[in-house]
């Protein structure tokens, strides 16, 4: 195993001069932040690496130098071996690097094949894209990766699991040797998981090189083959996936022991702060009601299309019930948008932060007083200094980590991401907040520190609604745990009732 402080050199026979592709001492500093600093990767053919490392460790950013998005400052790209630049994504197409990205952009009016081929379609005579071709290729393509679609199919007429697999499809249409795939199971239910891991074996068989890049232990010990680790952009260790615990990832992740994830809670729940009684959508969900109390954090589970996450909004007034009455403090009241919940003490974390939950192109202070300007101007004018001010207390109780509050949000990891969304609720001085899968695609580290933070909030008197999909997290942080399936809910739990089997049973309706 190569730890940070031994030699770089590679060795005779050794996984540098085998790679498909690898970096050598590779550096990148952006203003105020160097973000990789030496580091070294190997890619090897027929083989899965994991890149394992906290948010801001310097994951993303290698990505994107492995896929010319970015340059790096110093050090060596090297393909079988020789070196070479990547100037521009093209460049790295063009040497077979794809990447399958969490959120690909998809077309929704074009055919499957039109959205496999986009930009790189082949072409007959006239210089005019040859349909006939492009269709016979895209059934080739799609068929390799399992998939029962129709090529001349438009890709609004498909559910979410077929719209995933074209966007494999369309990172496998330029004949890659080296396959990124970050963060591919965030969107998936546990089906489609087993038959991606179906996709990754194939794709060894093949003789491929796989960069997988999780937060989920399960899938690296699942699938992987060798691991990569950073931290703070630096290369901590590296080697067979067979040598290591989850301990060891952890440590060196983190640079610290994590033997307790979860934070020690004695629930002192107070009075009753917030009643649902019959709340009902015509396609969502249906006869919701339950009682929330001060200083309690109320779990709900469900498998994928229980209704949590529509159920939520519709509270938070984004959308309209159909029935159904919401008591704040024992006095009935009427949420019909966002700004009477913001009004009335119910704040809402939402899962896709990237689109509901901030604007990625304003910096962090903007982003974190947004909801609560009126407080912040005087005549019609903002006060700068109260703003900072408001922004730099709530950001730095949440040990957000950037080089200044003036830094776009859209720079962010996806765990300082999500801090600055609850940031942005928590200045408002919420009664109740609801986090809606609140470390979906945080690293371990930004899981521990969200969940102590969450801790921290009920004891002081916060009512917290989670919404979570991992069984550990509902667990772990829940005083009680409504579980849905099929937009109602089919148990309430709390106790000697939260157990793991139990969960599942209901959510499955076993």
């Amino acid at each position: 195993m190569l730890k940070k402080s031994d030699s770089a050199i590679p060795s005779e026979g050794s996984t540098a001069q085998t790679a498909i592709l690898a970096l050598d001492g590779i550096t990148k500093t952006f203003p105020g932040v160097k973000a990789l600093s030496e580091v070294s990767l190997h890619l090897i053919p027929g083989k899965v690496t994991a890149l394992i490392g906290e948010n801001g460790a310097g994951k993303s950013t290698v990505v994107k130098i492995l896929t010319g998005i970015y340059q790096p400052d110093g050090g060596a790209i090297l393909v079988d071996g020789q070196p070479t630049t990547f100037p521009a994504p093209q460049a790295a197409a063009d040497n077979g690097v794809t990447a399958i990205h969490q959120e690909t952009v998809l077309f929704d009016e074009l055919s499957v094949a039109e959205n496999i081929f986009l930009g790189h379609a082949p072409r007959g005579a006239f210089g005019l894209i040859d349909r006939k071709t492009m269709n016979q290729k895209a059934g080739e393509i799609l068929d390799g990766v399992g998939a029962k679609i129709e090529p001349d199919h438009k890709l609004k007429d498909l559910g979410i699991a077929n719209k995933h697999l074209v966007a494999i499809a369309r990172a496998l249409s330029i004949d890659a040797r080296v396959v990124i795939m970050d963060e591919p199971t965030a969107a998936l239910s546990h089906k489609e998981i087993e038959e991606l891991y179906e996709l990754v074996e194939s794709l060894k068989g093949q003789g491929k090189a796989i960069l997988f890049i999780s937060h989920k232990f399960d899938e690296i010990f699942r699938i992987a083959d060798n691991y990569t680790v950073f931290r703070d952009g630096q290369l901590i260790g590296d080697g067979a996936i067979a040598d290591v615990t989850e301990a060891d990832l952890v440590k060196m992740m983190v640079g610290r022991d994590v033997s307790q994830i979860f934070p020690q809670r004695t629930p002192n729940p107070g009075n009753d702060i917030l009643k649902v009684a019959g709340y009902s959508h015509p396609t969502e969900f249906e006869d919701i009601g339950f009682t929330l109390r001060t200083g309690e954090i109320l779990g709900f589970y469900g498998l994928v299309g229980a209704g949590r996450s529509e159920f939520m909004q519709a509270l938070f007034g984004m959308t309209r019930p159909s029935a159904g009455t919401v008591e704040i403090d024992g006095a009935s009241v009427q949420i019909k948008s966002p700004a009477d919940a913001v009004d009335h003490g119910i704040v809402y974390v939402p899962e896709d932060r990237g689109k509901q939950g901030a604007i990625l192109d304003l910096p962090i202070f903007q982003n974190v007083t947004l909801p609560s300007l009126g407080r912040l101007s005087n005549n019609g004018f903002l006060k700068l200094a109260e703003e900072f001010k408001l922004a730099r207390e709530y950001t730095e109780r949440l040990d957000l980590r950037a080089a200044s509050l003036d830094t776009h949000v859209g720079n962010l990891s996806g765990g300082n991401q999500q801090k600055v969304v609850i940031a942005k609720w928590l200045a408002t001085q919420p009664k109740v907040i609801i986090l809606d899968e609140p470390t979906k695609g945080v690293d371990i580290g930004s899981k521990a520190a969200v969940h102590e933070f969450m801790a921290e909030l009920a004891a002081q008197g916060l009512a917290v609604i989670m919404v979570s999909s991992e069984i550990p997290e509902i667990l772990g942080m829940s005083d009680r745990v409504i579980v849905m399936r099929e937009g109602r809910m089919v148990a309430e739990l709390s106790d000697k009732d939260l157990q793991p089997e139990t969960l599942v049973r209901h959510a499955a309706g076993i």
